[in-house]
């Protein structure tokens, strides 16, 4: 299954293989799919009479992929309807990507918050795999410990990475990390700052105080990726939502290297 030649707006039907609920609002859809696709990639998940939605791939296997979803409109809503076996509209892979070669042999950390961390998930879950992974670090933040995402690959990063799980706030007696994910930036050990790589997904607040926390901490500019993921609208470039100067984010992003992504003042 790929977009289609002729006519990259049709989209094809996909199965719905299982379902995994992660908070009340929060679902992964695994969707039967056959084909190249990357980290950061996205799809257009449509439903007809209700419209259609960009959602970032959230896992890759054989025969599949993860699609997470926030129920918080119209299309999500029918979404949510649907349940395995079922199928589902789809037409992609969009964008680019994360180039995972970027990542080989080198130190890095991951910040991410929220659903941010969606985008992400493939990227430190292939880091884990790596025999080096004790010099990849990620901190993953949530708004609260009933917000928290993807918990059974949450206990295999911290089984295998330099992981910081911290919730903005927490009930009393809470004994993990509580704060933002800017708070954590200063306290990871990294050797050599200046040739490690970053990866910042999450809230544009989030993302911009991120940044401005790593350059703070000595990382080059061009070595800091981000995901933009602001207005996409027809995945194609064609209606003009996602275009910011001269780029366009379904096109051109949604994953940019910094020194490009900023300039792209919104």
């Amino acid at each position: 299954m790929a977009i289609d030649e002729k006519n990259p707006y049709v989209p094809f039907a996909s199965e719905i293989l299982d379902v995994i609920r992660h908070t009340k609002k929060e679902y992964t859809f695994r969707m039967r799919y056959h084909g190249e696709v990357k980290p950061g990639q996205f799809f257009e998940v449509s439903v007809p009479k209700y419209g259609e939605a960009p959602i970032s791939v959230s896992g890759i296997g054989e025969d599949y992929i993860d699609l997470t979803l926030r129920k918080v409109g119209r299309v999500t809503d029918e979404v949510f309807e649907k349940y395995k076996g079922q199928s589902l509209l789809l037409r992609g892979p969009y964008g680019n990507g994360f180039d995972m070669r970027v990542f080989k042999n080198r130190e890095v950390l991951v910040v991410a918050g929220g659903t941010g961390v969606s985008p992400v998930r493939g990227v430190v879950s292939q880091l884990a795999e790596e025999p080096d992974a004790a010099d990849k670090h990620v901190i993953v933040g949530f708004k609260s410990p009933d917000d928290m995402l993807f918990r059974d690959d949450l206990r295999m990063w911290n089984d295998r990475l330099d992981l910081w799980l911290t919730v903005d706030g927490a009930p009393e007696g809470y004994e993990g990390k509580i704060g933002l994910v800017t708070k954590y930036i200063p306290d990871v050990q990294i050797r050599d700052v200046r040739n490690a790589v970053a990866v910042v997904v999450g809230p544009p607040p989030m993302m911009r105080f991120s940044i401005m926390g790593l350059l703070e901490k000595g990382f080059q500019e061009s070595n800091i990726w981000v995901s933009q993921e602001r207005k996409m609208c027809c995945g194609l470039g064609k209606c003009g939502h996602c275009r910011i100067g001269g780029k366009y984010v379904c096109l051109d992003g949604p994953v940019f290297n910094y020194t490009v992504s900023k300039d792209m003042l919104d």
